[in-house]
């Protein structure tokens, strides 16, 4: 749902049998009855389960229904016998395109679970945009609740709830709180969107609530206390939201004159945010006001490119690399620990990072790899190493979200326009080329990456933000470039992460996200390789998108998918290189040759030679040493063993 939250999808077929193990809502509800919380449980509804499921045979996920939903009946059933009064069924999937089986899987779905929560009252729960394609059906549900977002990203709802109306009796939750995003809400105009939807539901019927889960929000930005001052009234983290729904349901019930002093002191944090010098400068916004159109191009064709880089880098065919990290020992983080709290120099840091590029360089070089990385030692994370050193951001101590399972990320804080005061990563690329003869990759992370993860400035375009961080990439590309960098990777794993919910919406944002990628990797000469990194997508939905980065080339996650998603770079005639990952780096096996060589020729029977590179799925920061470097040389001895005895003229 365009977040920053990733979900392992449930691989189903037309004969899926389902059976309930454990009632994990039942048992959450009991822990808090026991310890007097009213709580409300919350499940994944029915349509969205299996619209957000892969089936394995091709069928329609949603034929599935009539054997998921006796599941369904009991979990909701158990509840109700425990003394549930509201259960609450997320279905976020009506805020996508949806068709007319969809709709009427909907009303099939809930017509039976009704019946099976008895006297409890079900909370049909939407997020993440409007629900135009469902609105009318959603309302007619014999459900006692809806749940809309009433956000900016949601807007469109009011003007259905204004159409359409809204049935009496039915309970409306009013999502006006964004629970997307970090930013102080305007409660004024909050209270104006409340007023209108009050002229279609009565006030006892009215609750106030986030336009989503807050799982996309930190806890609460009083434990922060390094970040400037003046934005902290800016921001609202979950405990502040909470905070901004009591005080609109005081104002529902009251009337404004009861909450008016929050009201005033909220539009005094408002109009200051608005005019803060701290969001505007007139040298970035001029510099983008300047920017030729051909800054999305790189002075020459891929052709004319391909022959210069070719005779640059003398790589033989099949050339190996890998995407950019190598681990993260426990001393590599005891090291920037001690660093960022004070208690070891910065000459003894940079001994160190220096230690550990020349030991990666000096391994990399013996197993016999093609194109060298200098392993990113000194990278805390992939966007809040570049955030860091770039004007317009903030970043919290504490401000934790869960990505998935139980991997967490600290987003920065993207609240102003963006510079670069200085380069970024030339030091140390420059100090790992030193060390060899092969090329050394420079290692940047691409400005639509570092849009997606971050928390962005509501108060402009995104596109304007993406821009800016283009820009900022460009400069750094430039220099790394001038600094004798003849491979520099820009990465954008997130780049379909942002991707619109609605198809008619996608194509606006993949011309700003492809613009933006251009201008950055624009900063290099034509002898220079651009390669970029993709990792999480699916590629056959953005194939053409991902052909205009005009990348000279693509690495990209493959290992688990076989030659499955390589059919479209085929039938596509995908003329540039192109890096099919062959090394699981989420598994801690080590493969062997064999297998390495195996997937190889998979590869070399869809994509042609002369096109491929030899690479991991992503980077190794997570493994271990004793796992990644073996894996490594098995699959340089694999590259080698094809190049010599399959690519070889007999």
């Amino acid at each position: 749902f365009d977040t920053n939250y990733h979900y392992l999808a449930p691989e189903l077929s037309a004969d899926q049998p389902f059976r309930l193990t454990r009632n994990t809502p039942l048992a959450a509800l009991r822990e808090a009855q026991a310890q007097g919380v009213p709580a409300r449980p919350v499940l994944v509804g029915p349509l969205t389960f299996l619209r957000l499921s892969r089936m394995t045979d091709g069928s329609s996920p949603l034929a599935l229904l009539d054997r998921l939903l006796p599941v369904y009946e009991q979990v909701v059933a158990e509840l109700a016998a425990a003394g549930a009064t509201w259960i609450q069924l997320d279905e976020p999937i009506l805020a996508t395109d949806c068709t007319v089986e969809d709709l009427q899987a909907l009303q099939d779905a809930y017509s039976r679970l009704v019946a099976a929560a008895g006297s409890a009252k079900l909370l049909v729960q939407t997020a993440y945009g409007d629900v135009r394609d469902a609105y009318e059906t959603l309302i007619a549900l014999p459900v006692a609740g809806i749940g809309l977002d009433l956000s900016a990203r949601g807007s469109q709802n009011l003007a259905l709830l204004q159409q359409f109306g809204f049935p009496t009796g039915k309970w409306l939750a009013a999502g006006v709180i964004d629970g997307r995003n970090i930013w102080t809400a305007d409660l004024n105009a909050a209270m104006d969107t409340l007023e209108q939807a009050l002229q279609h539901v009565s006030r006892d019927r009215l609750m106030i609530s986030a336009s989503c889960s807050l799982l996309h929000v930190p806890y609460d930005v009083r434990l922060e206390t390094g970040l400037p001052a003046e934005i902290v009234p800016w921001l609202a983290f979950a405990e502040q939201k909470l905070a901004e729904i009591v005080t609109l349901t005081r104002g529902v019930n009251a009337g404004r004159e009861a909450i008016r002093t929050e009201l005033a002191a909220n539009h005094a944090v408002i109009s200051a945010a608005a005019t803060s010098p701290l969001r505007q400068n007139a040298a970035v916004r001029q510099a983008l006001a300047d920017l030729p159109p051909v800054a999305t191009n790189r002075g020459a064709a891929y052709p004319e490119r391909a022959a210069a880089q070719k005779e640059r880098l003398h790589l033989p065919e099949l050339p190996s690399t890998t995407i950019g990290s190598f681990p993260q020992t426990p001393e590599v983080r005891a090291a920037r620990a001690a660093f960022d709290s004070g208690n070891l120099a910065a000459p003894d840091y940079d001994a160190f990072i220096a230690a550990q590029i020349a030991d990666v360089i000096a391994r990399q070089e013996q197993i016999g790899l093609d194109v060298l990385v200098h392993g990113e030692a000194e990278r805390n994370d992939m966007v809040q190493y570049f955030g860091e050193q770039l004007e317009g951001f903030a970043f919290t101590q504490h401000g934790w979200v869960q990505s998935y399972g139980s991997r967490c990320v600290r987003p920065p804080i993207l609240f102003g326009d963006v510079s670069r005061p200085r380069p970024m990563t030339v030091r140390w690329a420059t100090y790992a080329q030193s060390l060899t003869e092969r090329p050394v990759k420079g290692m940047l992370t691409g400005p639509v990456t570092i849009l997606n993860w971050s928390f962005v400035r509501d108060d402009q375009p995104r596109e304007q933000s993406c821009r800016q961080l283009a820009l900022a990439i460009r400069a750094e590309v430039r220099d790394l470039d001038n600094a004798g960098i003849a491979i520099i990777q820009i990465d954008e794993p997130a780049l379909r992460e942002g991707l619109p919910l609605r198809h008619a919406e996608q194509a606006a944002y993949l011309d700003w996200a492809v613009a933006c990628f251009r201008i950055a990797a624009s900063g290099a000469q034509p002898a220079t390789q651009i390669q970029t990194h993709m990792c999480y997508s699916e590629f056959g939905e953005i194939f053409d998108e991902i052909a205009a980065l005009d990348a000279d080339v693509l690495l990209i996650e493959n290992a688990r998918s076989g030659t499955e998603l390589l059919e479209i770079f085929r039938t596509e005639g995908y003329a540039k290189g192109i890096g099919p990952g062959v090394y699981d780096i989420h598994s801690p096996r080590v493969p062997e040759r064999a297998d390495f060589v195996a997937a190889l020729q998979g590869i070399l029977s869809v994509l042609p030679a002369e096109r491929v590179w030899v690479n991991p799925d992503c980077g190794l920061k997570t493994r271990q040493p004793e796992e990644v470097w073996p894996a490594l040389a098995n699959m340089v001895a694999a590259a080698r063993e094809v190049r010599e005895h399959v690519l070889a003229p007999s």
